[in-house]
């Protein structure tokens, strides 16, 4: 009796039983990919003040409710609230050096004729990533970005922060160069910075759950999948890496994070730290 007081009249989290804590796992990591297996303590500390802002008397009633009706309002408060949107740009610069001075010259090459560029920044966050890459291809390219098609394909699966990607307002960080925010943002009142139209225009947002099949039109040149991996099990990442790499032109990319690594068996060639080639 004393731990259902404790959890109905709101001191703590609440308590779920291991086979609710089960259940939820499993849906979450066959649906998402991302594994909560270890996460137990996580789950009850940061959706209890949820739940009981819902109404939910216990986490049983809300793990049925999510099984069964599978709303997409609870699906996206669990995992906004089970991983983190974090990111920033410039992150992990010494990766980004590499991208400027060896990949992307190699594409422009590639496709000097046809000057269509084909970028995937899957699991984009708030959008620091694939804003960052505009910006890094609009000052190689220089006066002939307007003559390339150079539109970034940037993907999440939480709603919550593709609606922040889309308002491209950020504190700027001191890793901004000042002729960047000069030429791509735009200074507000508060001090804070919208990303200019040409940057912002450069970007296509959608939601996308990577364990889907991956079907977009084209093939791409470049694939930035960084800090993603890091939810998943191995089997889960290897099958999403044969995903990209099907996904993937010939002699394309694929980047992910410093602090993530492909199996030893993954089809990629490691070229330096977190790059890799088909």
């Amino acid at each position: 009796m004393e731990t259902k007081s404790m959890e109905l009249s709101g001191f703590g989290p609440m308590t779920i039983s291991e086979a609710d804590f089960r259940r939820m796992v499993n849906f979450i990591q066959s649906s998402y990919g991302i594994d909560l297996s270890q996460k137990k303590q996580l789950i009850t500390s940061r959706l209890s003040p949820a739940l009981k802002k819902l109404g939910y008397k216990s986490f049983g009633d809300f793990v049925n409710h999510l099984l069964e009706k599978k709303e997409n309002d609870e699906i996206t408060l669990v995992l906004n609230k089970l991983t983190t949107n974090y990111t920033f740009f410039m992150r992990e610069k010494e990766h980004l050096d590499y991208f400027c001075g060896h990949i992307i010259p190699e594409i422009v090459r590639r496709h000097e004729r046809d000057k269509t560029l084909a970028i995937w920044s899957a699991g984009c966050s708030s959008g620091e990533e694939p804003y960052n890459i505009t910006m890094f291809l609009y000052d190689y390219l220089g006066a002939k970005a307007k003559q390339w098609d150079t539109r970034i394909l940037a993907t999440d699966i939480s709603a919550q922060a593709l609606t922040k990607a889309r308002q491209g307002v950020y504190n700027l960080p001191d890793t901004i160069p000042a002729d960047w925010k000069r030429k791509y943002f735009v200074p507000n009142r508060d001090g804070t910075h919208t990303v200019a139209p040409d940057v912002k225009n450069n970007v296509i947002f959608q939601t996308f759950n990577l364990m889907d099949p991956i079907k977009f039109r084209r093939k791409f040149d470049v694939i930035f999948c960084r800090n993603v991996m890091i939810y998943f099990d191995q089997p889960t990442k290897d099958a999403l890496v044969r995903r990209f790499y099907d996904a993937t032109v010939p002699g394309g990319y694929l980047l992910i994070s410093a602090s993530e690594n492909l199996s030893q068996n993954a089809p990629y060639r490691r070229l330096a730290t977190a790059t890799f080639q088909k």
